[in-house]
């Protein structure tokens, strides 16, 4: 077997659109089990968009409490890390921010975003709260947004926008710039860009042999404990059946 590296690299839309049709849940067993990364989902992460997937390359924004020294340094208009942060999402980005955790403190509103809008960015994902939630909803901003709660107010006094483009945590989970993060009514996992292309490989047939599984269960009639979990003969199954539908026999 070939050693993994785990340089970064560019996840292609190609294999984000395949991400959007799998399960958060069905990821995040295979990015434990396969990658060895013991915490990839954010907790208290919640979707405020319904119906809405995602699968998007991450670009990071960190939040720090506020200090007046600290102010002098990044309130710089649009040079500011915030839109530093949203200048680089573009279509197939999302913009994802650590604000410690704090739910009342909103990462910004409908205005600031008007940027990511512009620039066709999948969504938004932060540990804190979102608001102007009903604004972006009326004026299609076409934004996918996980959040903690929704909240009336601003990020100060509690945090203000200090870096981007550096790693963050998110929810508990390590974020790195470039990394896939997948969406569903679950929640957001994160798949490290050097894993993604073979995540979704792992994924895809898993979800496979699941379906598989579920329709021997229905026509037998039985308890899925006759075939659930899969045992490595279940598996043989499968790909034999695969193997002899791919070849038309």
């Amino acid at each position: 077997m070939t050693a993994r590296t785990y340089a970064p690299v560019y996840v292609p839309q190609d294999i984000l659109d395949r991400f959007k049709k799998l399960p958060v849940a069905t990821i995040w067993h295979h990015v434990v089990r396969d990658a060895e990364v013991p915490l990839p989902f954010m907790e208290n992460v919640h979707l405020w968009t319904p119906g809405q997937r995602l699968a998007a390359r991450a670009q990071t924004l960190r939040f720090l409490p506020p200090r007046p020294d600290l102010l002098v340094e990044v309130r710089k208009g649009a040079d500011s890390p915030e839109y530093r942060a949203m200048a680089r999402c573009g279509p197939g980005d999302v913009l994802v921010a650590d604000i410690m955790g704090n739910r009342r403190s909103c990462i910004f509103g409908d205005v600031k975003a008007l940027h990511l809008k512009m620039n066709g960015a999948d969504g938004i994902v932060t540990d804190g709260a979102i608001r102007d939630l009903d604004i972006m909803e009326m004026e299609h901003y076409g934004l996918t947004i996980y959040a903690q709660a929704r909240t009336p107010y601003a990020s100060e006094p509690w945090a203000t926008p200090a870096e981007e483009h550096v790693d963050i945590q998110c929810g508990g989970a390590l974020v790195r710039p470039g990394d896939v993060l997948v969406g569903d009514g679950d929640g957001v996992v994160v798949v490290p860009s050097w894993f993604a292309a073979e995540c979704v490989e792992i994924v895809e047939e898993h979800e496979e042999v699941e379906a598989y599984i579920k329709r021997k269960i229905m026509a037998e009639g039985v308890s899925p404990g006759k075939y659930y979990p899969p045992t490595p003969e279940m598996w043989a199954e499968y790909r034999a059946w695969q193997q002899k539908a791919q070849s038309g026999h």
